[in-house]
């Protein structure tokens, strides 16, 4: 061997800190292959098999099968090759024990049965094709024959969820409940209603002096009465109902009388559904928007000040 010292099996294991049964395997496997015998037949290895031990170890604790170590080791493959492409294996991997551990850390604080744990493995690993098209056959009915509306683009992305490769316990838990509502027939007829109401309810470009939607001028006009403390029954309500109702008569084109006015209650109790606000609120959590805040108060405040001002 041209003069290199040769080493026993037993002083191979000794200096690689591995036994003597995992040096004589890796032998046998042919990854640190003997580069001489005894007489008696006893393998002795050179120099070089405490490198490749060293290297078999390394990449045994990484992860990777026996095949692809040899190929290493030979040199059939390049190192860098065989890291990228456990590096990406490892990702994969990554994400699923994260998805699994957001669901099971859900399923713990939700105190989940069987049947919902079994739902809710099956919504958080849905593929990212797979929650797409969930999110499009929902957001499709929604908004079904509004494409041109001007509106019609940002209103979609508002209410797209986007949930990321490592979500959290928490968005997991909120996606899989906001796939449900997609999944609710109810809330998709509510939703759809919200939608062509919403697409009704923009005032035409030439409106001055007023916000383009119902729901803003809502929000805008009843938010400081509601700050001021002022009862939705009393007189001081007033200017704020004569606001809303001349708004929404501007909309229909229609004057503003006890007609209209009844018009106006039935559609803010229409928009006033606590799943929309709770949609909202999940779609925070899972696209890490700051919290909104909920419509319920100020669709309420104007239903009773509507109803106040109406004929029994």
């Amino acid at each position: 061997m041209n003069g290199d010292t040769l080493h026993s099996i037993g002083d191979l294991a000794r200096r690689t800190g591995l036994t003597v049964k995992t040096v004589r395997f890796y032998s046998d496997a042919g990854i640190v292959p003997p580069a001489d015998r005894t007489p008696a037949g006893y393998r002795l290895y050179g120099t070089d098999a405490v490198a490749r031990l060293d290297l078999v170890r390394t990449l045994r604790d990484l992860g990777l099968d026996l095949p692809t170590i040899r190929k290493v080791v030979d040199r059939e493959v390049s190192l860098p090759e065989v890291a990228a492409a456990h590096a990406d294996a490892l990702e994969v991997q990554i994400r699923v024990l994260r998805l699994r551990r957001a669901v099971l850390t859900a399923v713990a604080k939700r105190g989940s049965t069987p049947k919902e744990l079994e739902l809710m493995h099956k919504l958080a690993k849905l593929s990212e094709d797979e929650r797409q098209r969930l999110i499009d056959d929902f957001l499709g009915t929604v908004f079904d024959g509004l494409h041109d509306h001007p509106a019609f683009a940002a209103v979609t992305r508002s209410l797209t969820p986007e949930l990321p490769d490592d979500p959290e316990a928490e968005q997991v838990e909120a996606w899989v409940e906001l796939a449900e509502l997609f999944q609710d027939p109810g809330f998709r007829s509510t939703m759809r209603g919200m939608a062509r109401g919403m697409a009704a309810d923009r005032a035409p470009d030439d409106a001055t002096g007023l916000p383009r939607t119902l729901a803003d001028v809502t929000r805008a006009e009843v938010t400081a009465a509601i700050a001021a403390g002022i009862d939705p029954a009393s007189s001081e309500a007033e200017p704020v109902v004569a606001a809303l109702t001349a708004h929404y008569a501007h909309i229909l084109g229609l004057p503003d009388d006890a007609d209209l006015r009844r018009r106006l209650v039935t559609h803010l109790e229409t928009m006033d559904d606590p799943r929309r606000d709770r949609y909202l609120a999940l779609l925070a959590v899972i696209n890490e928007w700051p919290a909104p805040g909920s419509l319920a108060p100020v669709f309420d405040w104007a239903v009773r000040a509507l109803h106040a001002r109406m004929p029994a």
